[in-house]
């Protein structure tokens, strides 16, 4: 029905629906499902078995912190 049953869930059962909020320890690359679906689309694994699968409604994306290669430079120089 699309209202709040529960907030904050300890979990969720089987053939439940609901809205997480994940920060990812490593950098990924990830859209949200609108934009671009492939990219839009996750899997949560355990112990070799799929416990969730979902879509990515919204991304709150960082600036970029790391080093950037001569060859990225170049490409940057010709834009």
């Amino acid at each position: 029905t699309g209202k709040e049953l529960e907030a904050s869930p300890k979990f969720v059962k089987s053939g439940d629906s609901c809205i997480v909020k994940m920060i990812p320890s490593k950098p990924m690359c990830v859209e949200t499902f609108q934009l671009y679906a492939p990219l839009g689309r996750f899997a949560v694994r355990d112990m070799k078995q799929t416990v969730a699968v979902g879509v990515i409604k919204e991304v709150t994306k960082k600036e970029a912190t790391g080093k950037t290669t001569k060859a990225a430079e170049k490409a940057l120089k010709k834009k």
